[in-house]
């Protein structure tokens, strides 16, 4: 076979589409939304390569309109789950010799697969299955994915670049070889790109890999499964099955060949799974790698020179864009009086132009939260602020299920800097505000770095370098993405790599080569070119 130093196609952002009224693109997915609304598809699991059915089938539909029916998918058991790791570990040692120009080819195909045939299709499914607006869907289930796969291509081949020094007469060299074991790829809902980065992350450095997504995720990940065989990735090498979180968890944190997770989700999912792979840590062929990215409760910390329009969008957008199911969104806010009257101001202002409704409608800023169990949690929330007498609804407080589970943009403002919806993650259209005194700046940075477990994403506003300067410090522990002057979301591959520390999980920083480290174990090989033949040294001569 022919050999060379290969070089991969320079990494770049796919360009985000406008889908403004007349473009092509906007008419191009409206079709693919009607397809879809049009038919009932029938979703299998894939294990080793095959479509596997069961008898026991569950709805899919929109959260912004819970009556139709999307399709159905296929509920696995313990059973399949045991047959995906059989798959994968049947697949790995294939897969882990496949050369890595060809792991390559296949994942940038995938990413031109998204960019181009797929974009629609998967689009669409983002929009019908997760209530995500057409810029939201574009953003994340298109660019976002094939950003991922093009900057982690590059990625993996700088990781194989990386080598030691040699002195003379010797040869050092290290190479990346895959985990021992298999990789379970636990994926949530509110991104499909993290969907597709999870499972193929680890795969593409040579791993196999068992997924189980969210349930209201299964949609769009049956496009994304769609394209991977599509692009060429091998039977076996990746294996999708839909199971319960604690059906999965008992068979595979039981097993030998356990060689690590890639996880998004809550905190206290992802903790609970760090202590069962603790206590089984004695079964394993080796320490499993825990990769994970967990909650956050993200702050917009605002200084009293910063500009009330600015602060007013940062709120708008990074609390009610897809109705703040973003582990980045924000959802606390501390803002001094001087500024607070004009902020609220424009914040009402923006809430009375947003429009809700379904995804279909162009028109619409916010769209439905994910399914009933979420709905009534975050109601539940706004119920309880309702009631207190620390709590002032600003702005929104309604929802109703009737059709979709649709909750209006809510902003609280909270007397307490310490009440409920200033601490826990309420996952959803919410933020609560805290108005402190210009001169208590640095007393209000101590109390946003208290007040949360978590450290994701944090923004600090000011137009004073030295109060930035004093912020930047106060915070450095806060979030593990870090905003100044802008919304505390919108990270991009390639250029703000993404995690956070304390609460929020293990900030391997997804987007980025730190994360890639975590698939592979290294292996140090030194050749000697003139093997010594006497044991002597120089300094016990005579």
């Amino acid at each position: 076979m022919a050999t060379g130093f290969f070089n991969v196609p320079s990494a770049r952002n796919e360009p985000i589409k406008s889908y403004a009224p007349g473009s092509p693109e906007r008419k191009s997915l409206q079709a693919a939304l009607a397809e879809a609304r049009s038919k009932q598809v029938d979703i299998p699991m894939f294990i080793g390569g095959k479509e596997v059915r069961t008898d026991n089938k569950s709805p899919l539909s929109p959260p912004h309109d819970h009556q139709h029916i999307l399709g159905h998918f296929s509920n696995g058991d313990a059973s399949h789950v045991s047959a995906a790791i059989d798959a994968a570990m049947a697949a790995k040692k294939d897969w882990a010799n496949t050369s890595w120009e060809n792991r390559a080819s296949i994942f940038l195909k995938a990413a031109e697969l998204i960019a181009g045939p797929y974009r629609d299709k998967l689009n669409a499914a983002t929009m019908l299955g997760q209530s995500k607006n057409a810029y939201q869907a574009e953003i994340d289930a298109a660019c976002e994915t094939v950003d991922f796969l093009r900057f982690n291509v590059q990625y993996m081949t700088e990781i194989y670049k990386q080598q030691p020094d040699s002195a003379p007469g010797i040869w050092n060299r290290v190479e990346q070889r895959p985990l021992e074991g298999f990789v379970f790829a636990l994926t949530p809902f509110n991104f499909t790109a993290i969907a597709g980065n999870l499972p193929s992350a680890p795969a593409m450095m040579g791993n196999t890999v068992v997924w189980k997504p969210s349930n209201t995720q299964i949609y769009s990940a049956h496009v994304l499964m769609e394209v991977f065989r599509e692009a060429g990735v091998p039977d076996g090498v990746i294996n999708l099955f839909y199971v319960d979180g604690p059906t999965a968890g008992s068979v595979i944190f039981e097993h030998k060949d356990f060689g690590g997770i890639h996880f998004t989700g809550s905190t206290g999912v992802f903790q609970n799974i760090w202590k069962t792979i603790g206590g089984n840590i004695h079964k394993y062929r080796s320490y499993p790698r825990i990769v994970g990215e967990t909650g956050g409760k993200d702050f917009i910390m605002v200084h009293h020179s910063s500009k009330a329009k600015e602060v007013a969008t940062a709120i708008s957008r990074g609390a009610f864009e897809f109705q703040g199911q973003k582990c980045s969104a924000a959802s606390r806010a501390y803002i001094p009086s001087n500024l607070w009257e004009d902020v609220k101001n424009y914040v009402i202002a923006d809430l009375k132009s947003f429009k809700i409704g379904g995804t279909e409608d162009f028109g619409n800023f916010v769209n439905a939260v994910i399914d009933e169990k979420s709905f009534d949690k975050i109601a539940k929330y706004i119920d309880d602020a309702k009631a207190s007498d620390k709590v002032e609804v600003i702005a929104g407080g309604g929802y109703d299920k009737s059709k979709g589970y649709f909750i209006e943009p809510t902003v609280l403002l909270s007397s307490d800097p310490k009440y409920t919806t200033m601490c826990e993650e309420i996952f959803g259209p919410v933020i609560t505000i805290y108005v402190y005194e210009p001169n208590d700046y640095e007393a209000t940075l101590e109390l946003v770095d208290n007040t949360s477990p978590y450290a994701l994403t944090g923004a600090l506003f000011s137009a004073d370098r030295y109060a930035l300067e004093v912020g930047m410090k106060a915070l450095e522990n806060s979030a593990g993405n870090f905003y100044i002057n802008d919304k505390p979301t919108g990270a991009v591959v390639g250029q703000q790599p993404f995690g956070g520390a304390r609460g929020s999980g293990t900030n391997d920083k997804a987007g980025s080569m730190i994360n890639l480290l975590r698939w592979v174990s290294p292996r140090l090989i030194k050749e000697t070119f003139v093997t010594p033949i006497d044991y002597r040294y120089p300094f016990l001569g005579e």
